[in-house]
Protein backbone atom coordinates (compact mmCIF):
# COMPACT_ATOMS: atom_id res chain seq x y z
CA UNK A 1 0.00 0.00 0.00
CA UNK A 2 0.84 3.46 -0.81
CA UNK A 3 1.49 6.41 1.49
CA UNK A 4 -1.46 8.09 0.32
CA UNK A 5 -3.01 4.85 0.71
CA UNK A 6 -2.13 4.51 4.30
CA UNK A 7 -3.32 7.77 5.17
CA UNK A 8 -6.62 7.39 3.19
CA UNK A 9 -7.21 3.96 5.48
CA UNK A 10 -6.28 5.80 8.53
CA UNK A 11 -8.87 8.45 7.94
CA UNK A 12 -11.57 6.01 7.04
CA UNK A 13 -10.54 4.10 10.15
CA UNK A 14 -10.73 7.21 12.20
CA UNK A 15 -14.35 8.28 10.76
CA UNK A 16 -15.33 4.96 11.56
CA UNK A 17 -14.56 5.12 15.08
CA UNK A 18 -15.87 8.69 15.29
CA UNK A 19 -19.04 8.09 13.96
CA UNK A 20 -19.12 4.91 16.05
CA UNK A 21 -18.30 7.04 19.42
CA UNK A 22 -21.07 9.64 18.29
CA UNK A 23 -23.61 7.00 18.36
CA UNK A 24 -22.87 5.25 21.63
CA UNK A 25 -22.89 8.19 22.83
CA UNK A 26 -26.19 8.98 21.83
CA UNK A 27 -27.74 6.50 23.58
CA UNK A 28 -31.29 5.04 23.38
CA UNK A 29 -33.97 7.33 21.88
CA UNK A 30 -37.19 6.06 23.04
CA UNK A 31 -36.90 5.83 26.99
CA UNK A 32 -40.17 5.27 29.54
CA UNK A 33 -39.50 6.55 32.90
CA UNK A 34 -41.69 4.35 35.36
CA UNK A 35 -41.26 6.57 38.36
CA UNK A 36 -41.20 10.33 39.13
CA UNK A 37 -37.78 11.02 40.13
CA UNK A 38 -37.09 9.18 36.95
CA UNK A 39 -38.50 11.50 34.48
CA UNK A 40 -37.07 14.12 36.38
CA UNK A 41 -33.67 13.16 36.16
CA UNK A 42 -33.94 12.85 32.68
CA UNK A 43 -35.53 16.33 32.17
CA UNK A 44 -32.88 18.04 34.26
CA UNK A 45 -30.44 16.35 31.93
CA UNK A 46 -32.15 17.97 29.28
CA UNK A 47 -32.89 14.81 27.87
CA UNK A 48 -36.59 14.95 27.52
CA UNK A 49 -37.30 14.50 24.55
CA UNK A 50 -36.12 10.68 24.49
CA UNK A 51 -39.17 9.99 26.74
CA UNK A 52 -42.36 8.21 25.38
CA UNK A 53 -44.41 7.39 28.01
CA UNK A 54 -44.64 7.74 31.98
CA UNK A 55 -46.04 6.75 35.07
CA UNK A 56 -49.01 8.12 36.82
CA UNK A 57 -46.43 9.27 39.78
CA UNK A 58 -44.67 11.54 37.19
CA UNK A 59 -45.41 15.10 37.41
CA UNK A 60 -42.26 16.79 36.71
CA UNK A 61 -41.66 19.13 34.74
CA UNK A 62 -45.24 20.37 33.65
CA UNK A 63 -43.69 19.22 30.33
CA UNK A 64 -43.74 14.98 31.64
CA UNK A 65 -47.96 15.04 31.67
CA UNK A 66 -48.13 15.38 27.90
CA UNK A 67 -46.34 12.10 27.91
CA UNK A 68 -48.89 8.93 27.32
CA UNK A 69 -49.59 7.29 30.80
CA UNK A 70 -48.06 3.83 31.26
CA UNK A 71 -50.12 3.69 35.38
CA UNK A 72 -48.97 3.55 38.41
CA UNK A 73 -45.34 2.19 39.19
CA UNK A 74 -46.08 -0.49 40.80
CA UNK A 75 -49.03 -1.88 39.10
CA UNK A 76 -47.52 -1.73 35.13
CA UNK A 77 -48.45 -4.10 32.13
CA UNK A 78 -45.52 -5.70 30.66
CA UNK A 79 -47.74 -6.14 27.30
CA UNK A 80 -48.17 -2.17 27.06
CA UNK A 81 -44.40 -1.71 27.59
CA UNK A 82 -43.73 -3.92 25.40
CA UNK A 83 -46.32 -3.12 22.32
CA UNK A 84 -44.38 0.46 23.16
CA UNK A 85 -40.73 -0.60 21.64
CA UNK A 86 -38.69 1.00 24.20
CA UNK A 87 -35.08 1.20 23.88
CA UNK A 88 -34.83 1.66 27.60
CA UNK A 89 -36.85 1.48 30.85
CA UNK A 90 -35.55 3.75 33.54
CA UNK A 91 -37.56 2.17 36.44
CA UNK A 92 -37.38 2.99 40.08
CA UNK A 93 -36.63 0.60 43.04
CA UNK A 94 -40.02 -0.33 43.71
CA UNK A 95 -40.83 -0.58 40.38
CA UNK A 96 -43.38 -3.58 39.64
CA UNK A 97 -45.26 -6.16 40.58
CA UNK A 98 -42.40 -8.57 40.33
CA UNK A 99 -43.79 -10.48 37.73
CA UNK A 100 -43.82 -7.71 34.98
CA UNK A 101 -40.04 -6.90 36.08
CA UNK A 102 -39.55 -10.73 35.00
CA UNK A 103 -41.25 -10.65 31.68
CA UNK A 104 -39.53 -7.72 30.75
CA UNK A 105 -36.61 -9.36 31.11
CA UNK A 106 -37.43 -12.54 29.59
CA UNK A 107 -38.55 -10.23 26.49
CA UNK A 108 -34.97 -9.02 26.58
CA UNK A 109 -36.50 -5.36 26.83
CA UNK A 110 -33.43 -2.93 27.92
CA UNK A 111 -34.48 -2.29 31.85
CA UNK A 112 -32.12 0.05 34.18
CA UNK A 113 -32.95 0.10 37.66
CA UNK A 114 -32.00 3.33 39.57
CA UNK A 115 -30.96 2.82 43.03
CA UNK A 116 -33.16 3.38 46.25
CA UNK A 117 -32.59 6.65 47.82
CA UNK A 118 -32.67 7.97 51.17
CA UNK A 119 -29.51 9.84 51.53
CA UNK A 120 -27.58 12.52 49.82
CA UNK A 121 -25.12 10.13 47.93
CA UNK A 122 -28.05 8.38 47.11
CA UNK A 123 -29.49 10.80 45.11
CA UNK A 124 -26.37 11.43 43.21
CA UNK A 125 -26.04 7.64 42.89
CA UNK A 126 -29.55 8.05 40.96
CA UNK A 127 -28.49 10.84 38.59
CA UNK A 128 -25.28 9.23 37.55
CA UNK A 129 -26.87 5.49 36.25
CA UNK A 130 -29.82 7.64 34.59
CA UNK A 131 -27.17 9.98 32.74
CA UNK A 132 -24.64 6.83 32.39
CA UNK A 133 -27.99 4.94 31.06
CA UNK A 134 -28.48 7.83 28.44
CA UNK A 135 -24.99 7.85 27.14
CA UNK A 136 -24.33 11.74 28.40
CA UNK A 137 -21.99 10.95 31.94
CA UNK A 138 -21.10 14.62 31.66
CA UNK A 139 -24.34 16.31 31.64
CA UNK A 140 -24.96 13.32 34.62
CA UNK A 141 -21.92 14.43 36.62
CA UNK A 142 -22.63 18.44 35.99
CA UNK A 143 -26.28 17.53 37.83
CA UNK A 144 -24.70 15.92 40.44
CA UNK A 145 -22.56 18.77 41.30
CA UNK A 146 -25.03 21.22 41.03
CA UNK A 147 -27.43 18.94 43.67
CA UNK A 148 -24.86 18.10 45.83
CA UNK A 149 -24.69 22.22 46.13
CA UNK A 150 -28.19 22.29 47.43
CA UNK A 151 -27.25 19.71 49.37
CA UNK A 152 -24.83 21.12 51.15
CA UNK A 153 -26.85 24.56 51.56
CA UNK A 154 -29.17 22.33 53.10
CA UNK A 155 -27.14 20.31 55.25
CA UNK A 156 -25.98 23.49 56.86
CA UNK A 157 -29.14 24.97 57.35
CA UNK A 158 -30.36 22.08 59.47
CA UNK A 159 -27.02 22.06 61.63
CA UNK A 160 -27.38 25.62 62.23
CA UNK A 161 -31.19 24.62 63.48
CA UNK A 162 -31.25 25.75 67.55
CA UNK A 163 -33.23 22.96 68.99
CA UNK A 164 -34.67 20.08 66.23
CA UNK A 165 -38.86 20.09 66.45
CA UNK A 166 -40.21 16.89 66.22
CA UNK A 167 -41.79 15.93 63.18
CA UNK A 168 -44.91 13.64 62.12
CA UNK A 169 -45.30 12.71 58.49
CA UNK A 170 -49.04 11.67 57.89
CA UNK A 171 -49.60 9.93 54.96
CA UNK A 172 -53.04 8.90 55.23
CA UNK A 173 -56.00 9.31 57.57
CA UNK A 174 -58.53 7.05 55.81
CA UNK A 175 -61.68 6.50 58.28
CA UNK A 176 -60.11 8.86 60.87
CA UNK A 177 -56.83 5.98 61.47
CA UNK A 178 -53.80 7.50 60.94
CA UNK A 179 -51.09 6.08 58.31
CA UNK A 180 -47.57 7.66 59.80
CA UNK A 181 -43.91 6.94 58.75
CA UNK A 182 -41.66 5.48 61.34
CA UNK A 183 -38.10 4.96 60.38
CA UNK A 184 -36.25 3.57 57.11
CA UNK A 185 -38.51 6.00 54.87
CA UNK A 186 -37.77 8.44 52.81
CA UNK A 187 -40.11 10.76 54.91
CA UNK A 188 -37.74 10.24 57.66
CA UNK A 189 -34.94 10.80 55.91
CA UNK A 190 -36.31 13.86 54.30
CA UNK A 191 -36.91 14.99 58.21
CA UNK A 192 -33.48 14.56 59.17
CA UNK A 193 -32.08 16.32 55.87
CA UNK A 194 -34.34 19.19 56.77
CA UNK A 195 -33.14 19.25 60.63
CA UNK A 196 -36.05 17.81 62.31
CA UNK A 197 -36.49 14.76 64.11
CA UNK A 198 -38.75 11.89 63.18
CA UNK A 199 -41.97 11.72 65.90
CA UNK A 200 -42.26 8.07 65.58
CA UNK A 201 -39.26 6.33 66.27
CA UNK A 202 -40.72 3.05 67.53
CA UNK A 203 -41.97 1.42 64.49
CA UNK A 204 -40.33 0.65 60.87
CA UNK A 205 -42.07 1.47 57.09
CA UNK A 206 -45.41 3.09 57.14
CA UNK A 207 -47.42 2.09 59.67
CA UNK A 208 -51.20 2.64 61.42
CA UNK A 209 -50.91 4.11 64.76
CA UNK A 210 -53.23 4.35 68.21
CA UNK A 211 -54.38 7.44 69.58
CA UNK A 212 -52.07 6.69 72.54
CA UNK A 213 -49.39 6.19 69.96
CA UNK A 214 -50.07 9.42 68.27
CA UNK A 215 -50.38 11.72 71.52
CA UNK A 216 -47.11 10.00 72.75
CA UNK A 217 -45.16 10.47 69.75
CA UNK A 218 -46.18 14.34 70.86
CA UNK A 219 -45.39 16.09 67.21
CA UNK A 220 -44.36 19.91 67.19
CA UNK A 221 -44.84 19.26 63.17
CA UNK A 222 -47.61 17.86 61.37
CA UNK A 223 -46.27 17.13 57.37
CA UNK A 224 -48.32 15.58 54.49
CA UNK A 225 -47.98 15.49 51.00
CA UNK A 226 -50.23 18.59 49.56
CA UNK A 227 -52.58 16.56 46.70
CA UNK A 228 -56.38 16.72 45.62
CA UNK A 229 -58.82 13.99 45.16
CA UNK A 230 -59.76 11.17 48.17
CA UNK A 231 -56.38 10.76 49.87
CA UNK A 232 -56.09 15.15 50.56
CA UNK A 233 -55.54 15.93 53.64
CA UNK A 234 -56.46 19.34 54.90
CA UNK A 235 -55.05 21.11 57.49
CA UNK A 236 -58.15 21.28 59.47
CA UNK A 237 -58.92 17.72 58.99
CA UNK A 238 -55.56 16.68 60.57
CA UNK A 239 -55.58 19.42 63.32
CA UNK A 240 -59.13 18.60 64.12
CA UNK A 241 -58.15 14.68 64.68
CA UNK A 242 -58.95 13.52 68.29
CA UNK A 243 -55.11 12.32 69.07
CA UNK A 244 -53.22 14.69 66.61
CA UNK A 245 -55.65 17.76 68.56
CA UNK A 246 -53.83 16.55 71.54
CA UNK A 247 -50.45 17.18 70.36
CA UNK A 248 -48.28 20.42 70.35
CA UNK A 249 -48.32 20.35 66.46
CA UNK A 250 -52.21 20.01 66.65
CA UNK A 251 -52.80 22.86 69.20
CA UNK A 252 -50.91 25.22 67.39
CA UNK A 253 -52.09 24.30 63.95
CA UNK A 254 -48.66 23.78 62.67
CA UNK A 255 -48.98 21.70 59.44
CA UNK A 256 -46.59 21.90 56.09
CA UNK A 257 -47.82 20.13 53.06
CA UNK A 258 -45.91 19.78 50.50
CA UNK A 259 -45.88 18.44 46.90
CA UNK A 260 -45.29 14.47 47.37
CA UNK A 261 -42.71 14.13 44.49
CA UNK A 262 -40.83 17.00 45.28
CA UNK A 263 -40.73 15.91 48.82
CA UNK A 264 -40.38 12.19 48.82
CA UNK A 265 -38.87 11.22 45.27
CA UNK A 266 -35.27 12.27 46.19
CA UNK A 267 -34.17 13.60 42.76
CA UNK A 268 -32.37 16.47 41.62
CA UNK A 269 -34.74 18.66 43.87
CA UNK A 270 -33.85 17.17 47.25
CA UNK A 271 -31.36 19.82 48.72
CA UNK A 272 -34.36 22.47 47.82
CA UNK A 273 -37.43 20.31 49.30
CA UNK A 274 -35.21 19.81 52.57
CA UNK A 275 -34.23 23.82 52.34
CA UNK A 276 -37.91 24.21 52.33
CA UNK A 277 -38.57 22.06 55.16
CA UNK A 278 -35.93 23.82 56.97
CA UNK A 279 -37.63 26.88 55.89
CA UNK A 280 -40.61 25.84 58.13
CA UNK A 281 -39.04 24.41 60.96
CA UNK A 282 -37.35 27.35 61.45
CA UNK A 283 -40.95 29.33 62.02
CA UNK A 284 -41.67 26.52 64.79
CA UNK A 285 -38.59 27.48 66.81
CA UNK A 286 -39.08 30.86 66.57
CA UNK A 287 -43.04 30.30 67.68
CA UNK A 288 -41.47 28.65 71.10
CA UNK A 289 -41.89 25.11 70.34
CA UNK A 290 -39.94 22.35 69.31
Amino acid sequence: MTVGGVHAGLTALILVLAVSTARAEEGPRRVIAAGGSAAEIVFALEQGDRLIARDTTSSFPEAVLALPDIGYVRRLSPENLIAMEPDLILAEHDAGPPETIELLTRAEVPLVTLPEAQTPADVLAKIRVTAESLGVRQAGEDLAARTQADLDRAAAAAAALPSHPRVMFVLSMQGGRIMAAGTDTSAAAMIALAGGVNAVDGISGYKLLTDEAIIAAAPDVILAMDRGGDLALEVADLVAHPALALTPAGEAAQVVRMDGLYLLGFGPRTGEAALELNTALQAVIAAGRG
